[in-house]
Protein backbone atom coordinates (compact mmCIF):
# COMPACT_ATOMS: atom_id res chain seq x y z
CA UNK A 1 0.00 0.00 0.00
CA UNK A 2 1.38 3.24 -1.13
CA UNK A 3 1.23 6.15 1.09
CA UNK A 4 0.26 9.71 -0.27
CA UNK A 5 2.40 12.26 -0.16
CA UNK A 6 3.26 14.72 3.15
CA UNK A 7 2.91 18.45 2.23
CA UNK A 8 3.90 19.13 5.43
CA UNK A 9 7.19 16.52 4.86
CA UNK A 10 7.71 17.84 1.75
CA UNK A 11 8.13 21.88 2.97
CA UNK A 12 10.41 20.98 5.83
CA UNK A 13 12.92 18.81 2.89
CA UNK A 14 12.52 21.74 0.98
CA UNK A 15 13.95 24.40 3.95
CA UNK A 16 16.22 22.27 4.97
CA UNK A 17 17.65 21.87 1.10
CA UNK A 18 18.00 25.58 0.84
CA UNK A 19 20.19 25.93 4.53
CA UNK A 20 24.01 26.40 3.42
CA UNK A 21 26.05 23.79 4.50
CA UNK A 22 29.57 25.04 5.69
CA UNK A 23 31.81 26.99 8.40
CA UNK A 24 30.78 30.68 8.98
CA UNK A 25 32.71 33.30 10.36
CA UNK A 26 30.82 35.89 12.84
CA UNK A 27 32.77 38.44 15.13
CA UNK A 28 31.60 38.97 18.43
CA UNK A 29 32.26 41.70 20.29
CA UNK A 30 32.00 42.31 23.92
CA UNK A 31 30.07 45.41 26.26
CA UNK A 32 33.05 47.31 27.79
CA UNK A 33 30.58 50.19 29.76
CA UNK A 34 27.35 51.31 28.94
CA UNK A 35 25.97 55.12 29.29
CA UNK A 36 23.25 57.35 28.84
CA UNK A 37 22.42 55.72 25.28
CA UNK A 38 25.96 54.93 24.00
CA UNK A 39 27.89 51.63 24.55
CA UNK A 40 31.66 51.35 24.20
CA UNK A 41 32.34 47.79 22.92
CA UNK A 42 35.62 45.92 21.90
CA UNK A 43 36.60 42.73 20.04
CA UNK A 44 34.87 43.89 16.47
CA UNK A 45 37.95 44.81 14.05
CA UNK A 46 35.62 44.61 11.07
CA UNK A 47 33.41 46.71 12.03
CA UNK A 48 31.93 49.98 9.94
CA UNK A 49 30.84 53.08 10.16
CA UNK A 50 27.07 53.22 10.78
CA UNK A 51 27.06 49.21 10.84
CA UNK A 52 24.40 47.54 12.61
CA UNK A 53 24.94 45.79 15.92
CA UNK A 54 22.54 43.41 18.26
CA UNK A 55 22.59 43.49 21.80
CA UNK A 56 21.24 40.61 24.24
CA UNK A 57 17.39 40.41 23.89
CA UNK A 58 17.57 41.92 20.66
CA UNK A 59 18.67 45.47 21.11
CA UNK A 60 19.93 47.33 18.10
CA UNK A 61 22.56 49.85 18.20
CA UNK A 62 24.65 51.28 15.54
CA UNK A 63 28.16 52.30 15.30
CA UNK A 64 28.57 56.09 15.86
CA UNK A 65 32.49 55.98 16.05
CA UNK A 66 35.44 54.15 15.70
CA UNK A 67 38.74 54.10 17.71
CA UNK A 68 41.92 51.89 17.56
CA UNK A 69 40.90 49.18 20.52
CA UNK A 70 37.22 50.07 20.60
CA UNK A 71 34.10 51.03 18.89
CA UNK A 72 31.12 53.25 20.81
CA UNK A 73 27.94 52.38 19.47
CA UNK A 74 24.34 54.33 20.10
CA UNK A 75 21.41 52.32 20.94
CA UNK A 76 18.56 52.55 18.73
CA UNK A 77 16.34 50.80 21.56
CA UNK A 78 15.73 51.52 25.27
CA UNK A 79 18.54 49.72 26.81
CA UNK A 80 16.95 46.89 28.83
CA UNK A 81 19.17 43.95 30.38
CA UNK A 82 22.32 45.08 28.40
CA UNK A 83 25.19 45.36 30.57
CA UNK A 84 29.11 44.89 30.52
CA UNK A 85 30.64 41.78 29.74
CA UNK A 86 27.58 40.79 26.97
CA UNK A 87 28.32 39.57 23.93
CA UNK A 88 27.58 42.28 20.81
CA UNK A 89 27.35 40.55 17.10
CA UNK A 90 27.48 42.73 13.72
CA UNK A 91 24.56 42.51 11.58
CA UNK A 92 26.85 42.72 8.82
CA UNK A 93 24.28 45.16 7.56
CA UNK A 94 24.38 49.20 7.62
CA UNK A 95 21.94 51.47 8.54
CA UNK A 96 18.78 51.47 6.29
CA UNK A 97 14.93 52.75 5.80
CA UNK A 98 12.22 51.41 3.87
CA UNK A 99 11.15 54.01 1.14
CA UNK A 100 8.61 54.32 -1.35
CA UNK A 101 4.57 55.49 -2.04
CA UNK A 102 3.64 53.28 0.96
CA UNK A 103 5.30 55.68 3.78
CA UNK A 104 3.24 58.20 2.72
CA UNK A 105 0.09 59.33 4.93
CA UNK A 106 2.19 57.38 7.69
CA UNK A 107 3.64 58.43 11.66
CA UNK A 108 7.11 56.34 11.45
CA UNK A 109 10.22 56.74 13.60
CA UNK A 110 14.01 56.76 11.97
CA UNK A 111 14.08 53.14 11.05
CA UNK A 112 10.62 53.32 9.34
CA UNK A 113 8.50 51.39 12.26
CA UNK A 114 5.49 52.22 12.62
CA UNK A 115 4.05 54.78 15.60
CA UNK A 116 0.39 55.52 14.24
CA UNK A 117 -0.58 51.81 15.38
CA UNK A 118 -1.43 50.74 11.54
CA UNK A 119 0.29 47.80 10.18
CA UNK A 120 4.40 48.06 9.02
CA UNK A 121 4.41 49.92 6.05
CA UNK A 122 4.70 47.19 2.76
CA UNK A 123 7.85 49.04 1.34
CA UNK A 124 9.86 46.43 -0.70
CA UNK A 125 12.94 48.72 -1.13
CA UNK A 126 15.66 50.28 1.62
CA UNK A 127 17.94 53.06 0.91
CA UNK A 128 21.05 53.44 3.41
CA UNK A 129 20.75 56.66 6.15
CA UNK A 130 23.95 58.11 4.66
CA UNK A 131 24.41 58.93 1.07
CA UNK A 132 26.55 60.91 -1.08
CA UNK A 133 25.01 64.82 -1.82
CA UNK A 134 24.37 65.15 -6.21
CA UNK A 135 27.58 66.53 -7.24
CA UNK A 136 28.02 69.95 -9.38
CA UNK A 137 27.38 68.74 -12.63
CA UNK A 138 24.26 66.07 -11.37
CA UNK A 139 22.51 69.77 -10.34
CA UNK A 140 20.11 71.95 -12.07
CA UNK A 141 19.20 75.76 -11.49
CA UNK A 142 16.57 76.17 -9.03
CA UNK A 143 14.12 78.35 -10.49
CA UNK A 144 10.65 77.06 -9.43
CA UNK A 145 9.09 77.98 -6.52
CA UNK A 146 7.68 76.32 -3.97
CA UNK A 147 4.55 77.93 -2.95
CA UNK A 148 4.17 78.27 0.85
CA UNK A 149 1.06 80.20 0.84
CA UNK A 150 2.48 83.18 3.00
CA UNK A 151 2.30 86.47 1.36
CA UNK A 152 5.21 87.60 3.32
CA UNK A 153 7.59 84.47 2.37
CA UNK A 154 6.18 84.09 -1.33
CA UNK A 155 6.24 88.10 -1.98
CA UNK A 156 8.82 88.79 -0.28
CA UNK A 157 11.62 85.90 0.28
CA UNK A 158 10.34 83.74 -2.32
CA UNK A 159 11.77 79.74 -1.43
CA UNK A 160 12.42 77.33 -4.76
CA UNK A 161 12.22 74.09 -5.01
CA UNK A 162 16.02 72.29 -4.39
CA UNK A 163 16.62 75.12 -1.91
CA UNK A 164 17.89 75.24 2.03
CA UNK A 165 15.95 78.28 3.37
CA UNK A 166 16.41 77.87 7.14
CA UNK A 167 13.93 79.16 9.53
CA UNK A 168 15.47 80.75 12.49
CA UNK A 169 14.32 82.59 15.81
CA UNK A 170 13.91 82.24 19.65
CA UNK A 171 11.32 79.81 20.98
CA UNK A 172 7.96 80.64 20.46
CA UNK A 173 8.21 82.34 17.66
CA UNK A 174 6.09 80.52 15.23
CA UNK A 175 8.94 78.84 13.46
CA UNK A 176 7.29 75.65 13.07
CA UNK A 177 3.53 77.35 12.04
CA UNK A 178 6.01 78.71 8.87
CA UNK A 179 6.96 75.60 8.10
CA UNK A 180 3.71 73.60 8.94
CA UNK A 181 1.64 75.83 7.01
CA UNK A 182 3.95 75.19 4.10
CA UNK A 183 3.33 71.60 4.40
CA UNK A 184 -0.45 72.28 4.38
CA UNK A 185 -0.35 74.58 1.40
CA UNK A 186 0.93 71.66 -0.58
CA UNK A 187 -2.40 69.96 -0.22
CA UNK A 188 -3.72 68.79 -3.66
CA UNK A 189 -0.02 70.07 -5.18
CA UNK A 190 2.48 67.46 -6.75
CA UNK A 191 5.31 67.93 -3.58
CA UNK A 192 5.63 65.18 -1.25
CA UNK A 193 6.11 66.61 2.08
CA UNK A 194 8.58 65.11 5.14
CA UNK A 195 7.92 66.44 8.53
CA UNK A 196 10.67 65.14 10.88
CA UNK A 197 10.19 65.80 14.33
CA UNK A 198 14.04 65.70 16.37
CA UNK A 199 13.83 65.64 20.30
CA UNK A 200 10.25 67.56 20.28
CA UNK A 201 7.64 66.73 23.14
CA UNK A 202 5.01 64.76 22.04
CA UNK A 203 2.41 67.06 22.54
CA UNK A 204 3.94 69.79 20.12
CA UNK A 205 4.63 66.75 17.38
CA UNK A 206 0.89 65.63 18.01
CA UNK A 207 -0.52 68.87 16.99
CA UNK A 208 1.16 69.38 13.76
CA UNK A 209 0.20 65.76 12.39
CA UNK A 210 -3.77 66.97 13.33
CA UNK A 211 -3.25 70.02 11.85
CA UNK A 212 -1.22 68.39 8.87
CA UNK A 213 -4.08 65.42 8.62
CA UNK A 214 -7.38 67.54 9.44
CA UNK A 215 -6.45 70.34 6.45
CA UNK A 216 -6.10 67.32 3.85
CA UNK A 217 -2.12 67.21 3.23
CA UNK A 218 -1.50 63.85 4.88
CA UNK A 219 -2.03 62.14 1.63
CA UNK A 220 1.46 63.30 0.09
CA UNK A 221 2.87 63.68 3.59
CA UNK A 222 5.54 61.55 5.53
CA UNK A 223 6.25 62.08 9.68
CA UNK A 224 9.27 60.90 11.05
CA UNK A 225 9.26 61.12 14.87
CA UNK A 226 11.88 60.25 17.40
CA UNK A 227 10.60 62.58 20.37
CA UNK A 228 12.42 63.98 23.57
CA UNK A 229 11.97 60.91 25.17
CA UNK A 230 13.89 58.60 22.32
CA UNK A 231 17.10 56.96 22.45
CA UNK A 232 19.85 59.61 21.72
CA UNK A 233 20.84 57.10 18.52
CA UNK A 234 17.48 57.39 17.18
CA UNK A 235 17.59 61.28 17.77
CA UNK A 236 20.43 61.54 16.10
CA UNK A 237 19.79 59.08 12.84
CA UNK A 238 16.14 60.59 12.78
CA UNK A 239 17.24 63.66 9.95
CA UNK A 240 19.24 61.17 7.73
CA UNK A 241 16.74 58.76 7.76
CA UNK A 242 13.92 61.17 6.64
CA UNK A 243 16.57 62.49 4.06
CA UNK A 244 16.29 59.07 2.39
CA UNK A 245 13.13 58.67 2.33
CA UNK A 246 12.42 62.13 0.47
CA UNK A 247 15.65 61.24 -1.83
CA UNK A 248 13.36 58.18 -3.04
CA UNK A 249 11.01 60.44 -4.47
CA UNK A 250 13.72 63.09 -5.75
CA UNK A 251 15.79 60.33 -7.74
CA UNK A 252 12.27 59.28 -9.60
CA UNK A 253 12.03 62.69 -11.26
CA UNK A 254 9.59 64.29 -8.09
CA UNK A 255 9.75 66.84 -5.93
CA UNK A 256 9.64 66.60 -1.86
CA UNK A 257 10.04 68.82 0.73
CA UNK A 258 11.68 68.21 4.20
CA UNK A 259 11.26 70.12 7.38
CA UNK A 260 13.55 69.75 10.20
CA UNK A 261 12.36 70.57 13.71
CA UNK A 262 14.95 71.37 14.60
CA UNK A 263 18.53 70.80 14.08
CA UNK A 264 19.73 72.96 17.16
CA UNK A 265 18.70 69.86 19.01
CA UNK A 266 20.08 67.70 16.86
CA UNK A 267 23.51 69.36 17.41
CA UNK A 268 22.64 68.88 21.05
CA UNK A 269 21.81 64.58 20.79
CA UNK A 270 25.51 64.92 18.47
CA UNK A 271 27.24 66.89 21.20
CA UNK A 272 25.56 64.46 24.08
CA UNK A 273 26.65 61.24 22.09
CA UNK A 274 30.45 62.82 21.18
CA UNK A 275 31.55 64.20 24.92
CA UNK A 276 30.23 60.24 26.10
CA UNK A 277 32.43 58.46 23.15
CA UNK A 278 35.34 60.57 24.64
CA UNK A 279 35.56 63.42 21.49
CA UNK A 280 37.50 66.57 22.49
CA UNK A 281 34.98 69.61 22.98
CA UNK A 282 35.34 72.71 21.10
CA UNK A 283 33.32 75.78 20.58
CA UNK A 284 30.51 75.57 22.98
CA UNK A 285 31.44 72.23 24.00
CA UNK A 286 30.47 70.81 20.69
CA UNK A 287 32.84 68.24 18.95
CA UNK A 288 34.89 69.83 15.64
CA UNK A 289 32.78 68.00 13.21
CA UNK A 290 29.43 69.57 14.53
CA UNK A 291 30.19 71.81 11.10
CA UNK A 292 30.63 68.80 8.65
CA UNK A 293 27.44 66.61 10.34
CA UNK A 294 24.93 69.38 8.62
CA UNK A 295 26.56 70.18 5.71
CA UNK A 296 26.73 66.67 4.64
CA UNK A 297 23.15 66.25 5.01
CA UNK A 298 21.55 69.82 3.77
CA UNK A 299 23.90 69.16 1.02
CA UNK A 300 21.63 65.99 -0.22
CA UNK A 301 18.75 68.97 -0.87
CA UNK A 302 18.98 69.97 -4.53
CA UNK A 303 17.44 70.68 -7.81
CA UNK A 304 18.67 67.85 -10.11
CA UNK A 305 19.25 68.47 -13.81
CA UNK A 306 17.10 66.87 -16.69
CA UNK A 307 19.92 64.00 -16.75
CA UNK A 308 18.98 62.92 -13.48
CA UNK A 309 15.09 62.91 -13.67
CA UNK A 310 14.98 66.79 -12.58
CA UNK A 311 13.62 65.80 -9.49
CA UNK A 312 14.30 67.90 -6.53
CA UNK A 313 14.27 68.21 -2.60
CA UNK A 314 13.47 71.27 -0.88
CA UNK A 315 14.80 71.61 3.01
CA UNK A 316 13.50 73.81 5.68
CA UNK A 317 15.62 73.32 8.29
CA UNK A 318 14.43 75.20 12.00
CA UNK A 319 16.90 76.23 14.01
CA UNK A 320 16.28 78.08 17.79
CA UNK A 321 18.23 80.87 19.41
CA UNK A 322 18.04 81.99 22.66
CA UNK A 323 18.09 86.56 23.19
CA UNK A 324 18.11 87.06 19.50
CA UNK A 325 21.83 86.16 19.21
CA UNK A 326 22.29 84.74 15.71
CA UNK A 327 25.92 84.62 16.14
CA UNK A 328 26.22 81.79 17.99
CA UNK A 329 27.97 78.50 16.99
CA UNK A 330 25.42 76.72 15.51
CA UNK A 331 23.02 79.46 13.95
CA UNK A 332 26.05 80.73 12.10
CA UNK A 333 26.62 77.63 10.79
CA UNK A 334 23.45 76.51 9.84
CA UNK A 335 23.74 80.32 8.26
CA UNK A 336 26.74 79.95 6.36
CA UNK A 337 25.19 76.29 4.99
CA UNK A 338 21.83 77.17 3.96
CA UNK A 339 21.00 79.70 0.49
CA UNK A 340 19.11 82.09 2.91
CA UNK A 341 17.13 82.21 6.35
CA UNK A 342 13.68 83.33 7.49
CA UNK A 343 14.36 84.81 10.79
CA UNK A 344 11.30 85.32 13.35
CA UNK A 345 11.34 88.12 15.61
CA UNK A 346 9.71 87.94 19.71
CA UNK A 347 8.94 92.07 19.52
CA UNK A 348 7.32 91.01 16.51
CA UNK A 349 5.32 88.04 17.92
CA UNK A 350 4.76 89.62 21.27
CA UNK A 351 3.26 92.73 19.13
CA UNK A 352 0.75 89.77 17.47
CA UNK A 353 2.26 90.29 13.79
CA UNK A 354 2.15 86.96 12.52
CA UNK A 355 4.04 85.43 11.11
CA UNK A 356 6.20 87.07 13.10
CA UNK A 357 9.06 87.52 10.10
CA UNK A 358 11.79 90.02 10.68
CA UNK A 359 12.32 91.67 7.04
CA UNK A 360 15.27 93.03 7.90
CA UNK A 361 17.40 89.89 8.93
CA UNK A 362 15.71 87.61 6.90
CA UNK A 363 16.99 86.99 3.15
CA UNK A 364 16.41 84.13 0.61
CA UNK A 365 19.98 84.06 -1.84
CA UNK A 366 17.70 82.64 -4.50
CA UNK A 367 14.97 85.03 -4.57
CA UNK A 368 13.65 86.12 -7.68
CA UNK A 369 15.17 83.41 -9.53
CA UNK A 370 12.39 80.84 -7.99
CA UNK A 371 9.75 83.27 -8.44
CA UNK A 372 6.89 83.33 -10.66
CA UNK A 373 7.12 86.75 -12.93
CA UNK A 374 3.66 87.82 -11.98
CA UNK A 375 4.18 88.24 -8.33
CA UNK A 376 8.11 89.49 -8.64
CA UNK A 377 6.33 92.25 -10.87
CA UNK A 378 4.03 93.36 -8.05
CA UNK A 379 6.33 92.82 -4.95
CA UNK A 380 9.39 94.88 -6.38
CA UNK A 381 9.55 97.52 -4.19
CA UNK A 382 7.67 95.85 -1.10
CA UNK A 383 10.38 94.97 1.19
CA UNK A 384 11.51 98.58 0.96
CA UNK A 385 8.72 100.53 1.31
CA UNK A 386 7.77 98.88 4.38
CA UNK A 387 11.66 98.63 5.44
CA UNK A 388 10.86 102.41 5.58
CA UNK A 389 7.46 102.30 7.48
CA UNK A 390 8.64 100.31 10.01
CA UNK A 391 11.99 102.51 10.40
CA UNK A 392 9.53 106.12 10.02
CA UNK A 393 7.22 104.36 12.89
CA UNK A 394 9.90 104.11 14.94
CA UNK A 395 10.68 107.57 15.26
CA UNK A 396 7.12 108.40 15.06
CA UNK A 397 7.24 107.68 18.65
CA UNK A 398 9.13 111.14 19.38
CA UNK A 399 6.75 113.25 17.40
CA UNK A 400 4.14 113.57 14.33
CA UNK A 401 5.15 114.00 10.93
CA UNK A 402 3.20 116.86 9.28
CA UNK A 403 4.43 116.60 5.88
CA UNK A 404 1.59 114.77 4.03
CA UNK A 405 4.46 112.31 1.67
CA UNK A 406 5.44 110.72 4.81
CA UNK A 407 2.20 110.57 6.13
CA UNK A 408 1.30 108.84 3.16
CA UNK A 409 4.27 106.56 3.71
CA UNK A 410 3.09 105.95 6.90
CA UNK A 411 -0.64 105.17 5.89
CA UNK A 412 0.84 102.68 3.01
CA UNK A 413 3.04 100.84 5.37
CA UNK A 414 0.24 100.25 7.61
CA UNK A 415 -1.52 98.42 4.85
CA UNK A 416 1.87 96.29 3.97
CA UNK A 417 1.87 94.97 7.76
CA UNK A 418 -2.07 94.11 7.45
CA UNK A 419 -1.19 92.35 3.77
CA UNK A 420 1.63 90.26 5.70
CA UNK A 421 -0.29 89.36 8.82
CA UNK A 422 -1.48 85.69 8.10
CA UNK A 423 -3.83 83.91 10.14
CA UNK A 424 -2.05 80.13 10.95
CA UNK A 425 -3.73 77.14 8.15
CA UNK A 426 -5.35 80.04 6.32
CA UNK A 427 -2.60 80.07 3.18
CA UNK A 428 -2.92 82.32 -0.03
CA UNK A 429 -3.49 80.91 -3.23
CA UNK A 430 -1.08 82.50 -5.89
CA UNK A 431 -3.75 84.62 -7.78
CA UNK A 432 -5.03 85.67 -4.41
CA UNK A 433 -1.58 87.46 -3.54
CA UNK A 434 -1.17 88.74 -7.04
CA UNK A 435 -4.39 90.19 -6.30
CA UNK A 436 -3.89 91.94 -2.89
CA UNK A 437 -0.14 93.31 -4.12
CA UNK A 438 -1.83 94.50 -7.25
CA UNK A 439 -4.35 96.45 -5.43
CA UNK A 440 -1.86 97.70 -3.22
CA UNK A 441 0.26 99.06 -6.04
CA UNK A 442 -2.41 100.31 -7.66
CA UNK A 443 -3.81 102.36 -4.47
CA UNK A 444 -6.84 100.52 -4.25
CA UNK A 445 -6.01 99.64 -0.56
CA UNK A 446 -5.43 103.41 0.30
CA UNK A 447 -8.66 104.11 1.47
CA UNK A 448 -8.95 101.06 3.04
CA UNK A 449 -9.11 100.51 6.98
CA UNK A 450 -6.48 98.27 8.03
CA UNK A 451 -8.61 96.11 10.11
CA UNK A 452 -10.83 95.91 6.76
CA UNK A 453 -7.74 93.99 5.45
CA UNK A 454 -8.25 90.75 6.96
CA UNK A 455 -12.26 90.03 5.66
CA UNK A 456 -10.96 90.90 2.10
CA UNK A 457 -8.13 88.23 1.86
CA UNK A 458 -11.33 86.11 2.78
CA UNK A 459 -13.66 86.98 0.65
CA UNK A 460 -11.72 87.55 -2.31
CA UNK A 461 -10.86 83.78 -2.91
CA UNK A 462 -14.48 82.88 -3.87
CA UNK A 463 -14.66 85.82 -5.79
CA UNK A 464 -11.41 85.03 -8.50
CA UNK A 465 -12.43 81.72 -8.79
CA UNK A 466 -15.18 82.85 -10.52
CA UNK A 467 -13.08 84.10 -12.97
CA UNK A 468 -12.72 81.85 -16.24
CA UNK A 469 -10.42 84.65 -17.34
CA UNK A 470 -7.83 83.97 -14.85
CA UNK A 471 -7.36 80.10 -15.94
CA UNK A 472 -3.95 81.07 -17.74
CA UNK A 473 -2.97 82.98 -14.48
CA UNK A 474 -3.59 79.97 -12.33
CA UNK A 475 -2.05 77.55 -14.32
CA UNK A 476 1.50 79.58 -14.59
CA UNK A 477 1.64 82.95 -13.25
CA UNK A 478 4.45 84.41 -15.43
CA UNK A 479 3.25 87.46 -16.60
CA UNK A 480 -0.19 89.32 -16.47
CA UNK A 481 -2.22 90.63 -19.04
CA UNK A 482 -4.61 93.64 -19.80
CA UNK A 483 -7.69 91.69 -18.87
CA UNK A 484 -6.25 89.84 -16.21
CA UNK A 485 -5.05 92.70 -14.56
CA UNK A 486 -8.69 94.26 -15.13
CA UNK A 487 -10.25 91.09 -13.97
CA UNK A 488 -7.94 91.25 -10.64
CA UNK A 489 -8.78 94.45 -9.98
CA UNK A 490 -12.42 94.17 -10.50
CA UNK A 491 -12.54 90.95 -7.94
CA UNK A 492 -10.80 92.74 -5.29
CA UNK A 493 -13.47 96.35 -5.60
CA UNK A 494 -16.40 93.56 -5.37
CA UNK A 495 -14.76 92.24 -2.16
CA UNK A 496 -14.20 95.54 -1.00
CA UNK A 497 -17.88 96.83 -1.51
CA UNK A 498 -19.36 93.54 0.14
CA UNK A 499 -20.33 94.31 3.87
Amino acid sequence: MTLPPDPALARLKARVADIPLGAKAEEIGTVLAIGDGLATVAGLPGARLNEILEFPGGTLGFVLSLEEEVLHAAFLDPVIGVGAGDRVIRRDALLSVPVGEALLGRVVDPLGRPLDGLPAPDAAERLPTERPAPSIIERDFVSEPVETGLLVVDALFAVGRGQRELIIGERQTGKTAIAVDAIINQAGSDLVCIYVAIGQRMTAVRRVIEAIHGRGASGLTIVVMAEATAEPGLRWLAPFAATSMAEWFRDRGRHALIVYDDLTKHAATHRELALLSGQPPGREAFPGDIFYLHARLLERSAKLSAARGGGSLTALPIAEIEAGNLSAYIPTNLISISDGQIVTSATLFAANQRPAVDIGLSVSRVGGKAQWGAVKSQAGRLRLDYAQYLEMKMFARFGGFGDAAMKARMARGERIGALLAQDRFAPLATVTQIALLLALNEGHLDEVPPDRIPALKSVLPDILAAEPVLDTLRARPEKLDDAERSALLAAVRTALDRP
